[in-house]
C-alpha cells in the first residue's frame, strides 16, 4: 500500500560519476545529475520485478496510489514547473500547463485501472475477462515535453499494474528526477524508478533481459535501434517517432483570422513539437499575405529565457538541435529561399 511518508531516493555514493546540466537560455552548466552506469540496471531492473509482484496484485490500491499522485504533482507543481524551465527552455507559463497535464494523465489513468470483469451471456457458465500486466517496463522520453510525456507512459502502464524504469533525456533529468522523488512519497518502493545518465545507459536498458516492454518517444533512426535492442529478449515496443506535419490552407481562409494559431501551430516550445506545422500549402493568390502575416508575429514575439515573465517563446534546448536548425536555415537561404523575418541566431 502507499505510505503517507516522503520516501528519499536514492542518492549516488559520494564520488559516483555525474554529468552537466544546460540552461538553454544561457548556455552555461547550472547543475549536475547522475550518470548511472548500465551496469547499475542490473540491480533496478530487479527490484522493480520484485515490486511488480505485489503492485500487480491489487487494483483498487492502484487506484487509489495513482489519485494520490495526481494530488503530490499538483502540490509540487511551482517547483517542477521552475525546475523544467531551467533545463528544458519553454515559457514558464506553458512548463505550469505542462506539470498539469502531467497530473491529468495520472487521475485519468488511476480511474481505468482494470479489474475482472465477468461476461454474462446467458449460457449456464462462468465466463469473465482477466488483463494480465506485463512486467516491468522501460519508458524513455525526450527533451521536449520531459514530463508530460514520460506521465503518457508511466501512467497507463503503472495503471495496468505494471511497474516502470524512466529514463529521461541527459538535456533534460533533473525535473523528471524531481518528478520521481514527489511519487515515491505515495508510490510503493521501486513500483517506479527514475535512471540518469548517457549512452549506452539507454541502450542497455531497452535490451535488459529483465524489461518486458519498452516504451519509446524519439527520432526515427533512434526508434529503429530500439526495436531492434528488444527483439533479443522478445519484449513489446512501442515507439513515436518524428512527424512532417503540414497545414493546408483553402481559398475563402481570413488570413488575419488564423495567423495567431497557424503560427503558433510551428512554433510552439520553440517548434520542438513532434506534430507541429512544417510545411504551409497555401492558395498562390494569398501566398503574400500569409508570409507577411506569419513575419509580422515572428518579428514582435518576445524571444528570452523561459523564467522572464515577459518570455513567449524561450530558446531551443540544445546545441545539436541549434546546429541542426541553423543549417536548415542556411542550406534554405543559400537554395533560394527568403528569410522574411530572421535568418540567423538572436543572442542575448
Amino acid at each position: 500500500m502507499p505510505t503517507t511518508e516522503p520516501v528519499p531516493e536514492r542518492v549516488p555514493a559520494p564520488g559516483a560519476a555525474r554529468f552537466p546540466v544546460v540552461d538553454p537560455a544561457t548556455g552555461e552548466a547550472f547543475d549536475e545529475a547522475p550518470d548511472q552506469q548500465p551496469d547499475e540496471l542490473d540491480a533496478v531492473v530487479g527490484r522493480a520485478r520484485r515490486a511488480w509482484s505485489v503492485w500487480r496484485a491489487d487494483p483498487a490500491a492502484r487506484s487509489t496510489a495513482l489519485r494520490a499522485a495526481a494530488d503530490a504533482v499538483e502540490a509540487a507543481g511551482e517547483d517542477l514547473a521552475r525546475s523544467l524551465t531551467r533545463e528544458q527552455g519553454k515559457p514558464l507559463a506553458e512548463s505550469y500547463a505542462e506539470v498539469a497535464r502531467t497530473a491529468a494523465r495520472l487521475r485519468y489513468f488511476a480511474g481505468l485501472a482494470p479489474r475482472t470483469r465477468p461476461i454474462d451471456d446467458g449460457r449456464p457458465v462462468r465466463s469473465e475477462v482477466r488483463w494480465r500486466s506485463l512486467g516491468p517496463v522501460a519508458a524513455i522520453v525526450p527533451w521536449n515535453f520531459p514530463l508530460q510525456l514520460a506521465a503518457a507512459k508511466f501512467a497507463p502502464a503503472l495503471a495496468a499494474g505494471n511497474t516502470v524504469v524512466l529514463k529521461p533525456s541527459p538535456f533534460t533529468p533533473l525535473a523528471t528526477r524531481m518528478l520521481g522523488s514527489v511519487l515515491a512519497s505515495v508510490l510503493p518502493e521501486d513500483v517506479l524508478t527514475v535512471v540518469t545518465g548517457r549512452e549506452p545507459l539507454g541502450a542497455r536498458l531497452v535490451s535488459h533481459p529483465g524489461i518486458r516492454h519498452v516504451t519509446f518517444t524519439g527520432s526515427v533512426s533512434t526508434g529503429r535501434a530500439v526495436a531492434r535492442a528488444a527483439a533479443d529478449s522478445l519484449a513489446r515496443v512501442t515507439l513515436e517517432l518524428g512527424g512532417n506535419d503540414a497545414a493546408v490552407l483553402l481559398d475563402d481562409v481570413d488570413v488575419e483570422r488564423i495567423a495567431d494559431r497557424l503560427f503558433w501551430a510551428a512554433f510552439r516550445n520553440c517548434g520542438q513539437v513532434c506534430m507541429a506545422v512544417k510545411r504551409l500549402y497555401v492558395p498562390v493568390r494569398l501566398h503574400a499575405d500569409v508570409v507577411e502575416a506569419l513575419a509580422q508575429r515572428a518579428k514582435t514575439v518576445a524571444v528570452g529565457p523561459g523564467l522572464d515573465p515577459a518570455t513567449e517563446l524561450g530558446p531551443v534546448n540544445n546545441a545539436p538541435q541549434l546546429a541542426r536548425v541553423e543549417e536548415l536555415t542556411r542550406r534554405a537561404l543559400a537554395d533560394g529561399a527568403r528569410a522574411a523575418a530572421g535568418g540567423h541566431r538572436q543572442d542575448g
